[in-house]
Protein backbone atom coordinates (compact mmCIF):
# COMPACT_ATOMS: atom_id res chain seq x y z
CA UNK A 1 0.00 0.00 0.00
CA UNK A 2 2.71 2.54 0.97
CA UNK A 3 4.63 1.49 -2.53
CA UNK A 4 1.41 2.42 -3.95
CA UNK A 5 1.03 5.86 -2.56
CA UNK A 6 4.76 6.73 -3.52
CA UNK A 7 4.24 5.82 -7.25
CA UNK A 8 1.23 7.95 -7.37
CA UNK A 9 2.46 10.87 -5.24
CA UNK A 10 5.35 10.68 -8.06
CA UNK A 11 3.54 9.95 -11.16
CA UNK A 12 1.17 12.91 -9.87
CA UNK A 13 4.22 15.25 -9.29
CA UNK A 14 5.49 14.73 -13.09
CA UNK A 15 2.09 15.38 -14.36
CA UNK A 16 2.57 18.77 -12.63
CA UNK A 17 6.31 19.21 -13.62
CA UNK A 18 4.89 18.08 -17.49
CA UNK A 19 2.13 20.40 -17.47
CA UNK A 20 3.96 23.84 -16.34
CA UNK A 21 6.76 23.18 -18.87
CA UNK A 22 9.27 22.28 -15.98
CA UNK A 23 11.56 20.09 -15.85
CA UNK A 24 12.70 17.76 -13.14
CA UNK A 25 15.61 20.54 -12.85
CA UNK A 26 13.15 23.33 -11.99
CA UNK A 27 13.99 24.90 -15.26
CA UNK A 28 10.53 26.65 -17.55
CA UNK A 29 10.14 26.46 -20.30
CA UNK A 30 11.85 30.13 -21.54
CA UNK A 31 8.77 30.50 -23.81
CA UNK A 32 7.33 32.40 -20.95
CA UNK A 33 9.95 33.84 -19.39
CA UNK A 34 11.91 32.49 -15.92
CA UNK A 35 11.41 32.81 -12.12
CA UNK A 36 11.94 36.71 -10.73
CA UNK A 37 14.33 37.79 -8.27
CA UNK A 38 11.91 39.76 -6.29
CA UNK A 39 14.99 42.42 -5.69
CA UNK A 40 14.99 43.36 -9.41
CA UNK A 41 11.01 43.53 -9.59
CA UNK A 42 10.74 46.87 -11.51
CA UNK A 43 7.15 47.49 -10.42
CA UNK A 44 4.19 45.53 -8.84
CA UNK A 45 0.85 44.41 -10.42
CA UNK A 46 -1.55 43.54 -7.95
CA UNK A 47 -4.20 40.55 -9.29
CA UNK A 48 -7.41 39.81 -7.86
CA UNK A 49 -9.52 36.62 -8.00
CA UNK A 50 -13.15 36.01 -7.75
CA UNK A 51 -15.57 33.38 -7.70
CA UNK A 52 -17.28 34.97 -10.38
CA UNK A 53 -14.40 33.38 -12.11
CA UNK A 54 -12.28 36.16 -13.48
CA UNK A 55 -8.86 37.97 -12.93
CA UNK A 56 -8.73 41.92 -12.71
CA UNK A 57 -6.87 42.69 -14.46
CA UNK A 58 -7.48 40.11 -17.22
CA UNK A 59 -5.21 42.20 -19.69
CA UNK A 60 -1.84 43.04 -18.24
CA UNK A 61 1.08 44.62 -20.10
CA UNK A 62 4.42 44.66 -19.70
CA UNK A 63 8.03 45.28 -21.66
CA UNK A 64 10.75 42.31 -22.37
CA UNK A 65 13.13 41.94 -20.06
CA UNK A 66 10.82 43.60 -17.12
CA UNK A 67 10.88 41.57 -13.95
CA UNK A 68 7.17 41.93 -12.42
CA UNK A 69 5.93 41.22 -8.85
CA UNK A 70 2.37 40.12 -9.34
CA UNK A 71 0.56 40.22 -5.41
CA UNK A 72 -2.27 37.97 -5.60
CA UNK A 73 -5.91 38.12 -3.69
CA UNK A 74 -8.18 35.68 -3.72
CA UNK A 75 -11.42 37.80 -2.59
CA UNK A 76 -13.34 34.94 -2.99
CA UNK A 77 -14.86 31.96 -0.95
CA UNK A 78 -13.22 29.32 -3.02
CA UNK A 79 -9.47 28.30 -3.49
CA UNK A 80 -8.21 29.61 -6.82
CA UNK A 81 -4.95 30.06 -8.23
CA UNK A 82 -2.91 32.18 -11.10
CA UNK A 83 -0.75 30.11 -12.84
CA UNK A 84 1.20 31.28 -15.85
CA UNK A 85 2.39 29.71 -19.05
CA UNK A 86 1.51 28.99 -22.71
CA UNK A 87 -1.99 28.46 -23.88
CA UNK A 88 -0.93 24.48 -24.64
CA UNK A 89 0.92 23.93 -20.74
CA UNK A 90 -2.16 25.46 -18.89
CA UNK A 91 -4.81 23.46 -21.05
CA UNK A 92 -2.67 20.15 -20.35
CA UNK A 93 -1.80 21.32 -16.48
CA UNK A 94 -5.64 21.85 -16.27
CA UNK A 95 -6.36 18.70 -17.85
CA UNK A 96 -4.46 17.20 -15.34
CA UNK A 97 -6.04 19.19 -12.66
CA UNK A 98 -9.38 17.92 -13.80
CA UNK A 99 -8.64 14.08 -13.34
CA UNK A 100 -6.70 14.38 -10.00
CA UNK A 101 -8.71 17.87 -8.11
CA UNK A 102 -6.35 17.70 -5.10
CA UNK A 103 -3.00 17.54 -6.59
CA UNK A 104 -1.09 19.90 -5.12
CA UNK A 105 2.03 21.95 -6.48
CA UNK A 106 4.34 24.55 -6.28
CA UNK A 107 6.14 26.24 -8.90
CA UNK A 108 7.74 29.47 -9.24
CA UNK A 109 5.01 30.58 -12.06
CA UNK A 110 2.11 29.59 -10.04
CA UNK A 111 0.30 31.01 -6.69
CA UNK A 112 -2.41 28.94 -5.68
CA UNK A 113 -4.60 30.52 -2.34
CA UNK A 114 -7.34 30.06 0.32
CA UNK A 115 -9.74 31.97 0.13
CA UNK A 116 -9.00 35.41 1.89
CA UNK A 117 -5.50 34.88 1.38
CA UNK A 118 -2.62 37.30 -0.51
CA UNK A 119 0.46 35.82 -1.97
CA UNK A 120 2.88 36.40 -5.04
CA UNK A 121 4.70 35.40 -7.65
CA UNK A 122 7.66 37.23 -9.37
CA UNK A 123 8.66 36.94 -12.83
CA UNK A 124 10.84 37.81 -15.61
CA UNK A 125 9.25 38.10 -19.03
CA UNK A 126 12.68 37.30 -21.53
CA UNK A 127 10.73 37.11 -25.07
CA UNK A 128 8.03 39.28 -26.55
CA UNK A 129 4.62 37.93 -27.35
CA UNK A 130 1.72 36.97 -25.03
CA UNK A 131 2.42 34.81 -21.80
CA UNK A 132 -0.99 33.34 -20.85
CA UNK A 133 -2.69 33.24 -17.10
CA UNK A 134 -5.44 30.91 -15.90
CA UNK A 135 -6.65 29.40 -12.62
CA UNK A 136 -6.59 25.43 -12.89
CA UNK A 137 -9.01 24.56 -10.21
CA UNK A 138 -11.59 22.34 -11.81
CA UNK A 139 -14.24 24.22 -13.80
CA UNK A 140 -12.74 27.44 -13.38
CA UNK A 141 -10.53 27.69 -16.43
CA UNK A 142 -13.64 26.54 -18.35
CA UNK A 143 -15.73 29.54 -16.69
CA UNK A 144 -13.23 31.86 -18.36
CA UNK A 145 -11.09 31.93 -15.41
CA UNK A 146 -8.13 33.11 -17.64
CA UNK A 147 -5.83 36.22 -18.46
CA UNK A 148 -2.75 37.13 -20.80
CA UNK A 149 0.39 39.30 -20.39
CA UNK A 150 0.94 41.35 -22.82
CA UNK A 151 4.79 41.58 -23.90
CA UNK A 152 6.09 44.39 -26.03
CA UNK A 153 9.60 44.13 -27.46
CA UNK A 154 12.56 45.57 -25.76
CA UNK A 155 13.50 49.48 -27.33
CA UNK A 156 9.25 49.94 -28.40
Amino acid sequence: MKHAFLATSAFATLLAVLATGASASGTHNDAIGKPGVAAKATRTIEVDMTDGMRFTPADISVKQGETVRFVVRNSGKLKHELVLGTAQELKSHYAAMMKNPEMEHAEPNMVTLAPGKTGEVVWQFTKAGKVDFGCLQPGHYDAGMKGAVNVAQAGR
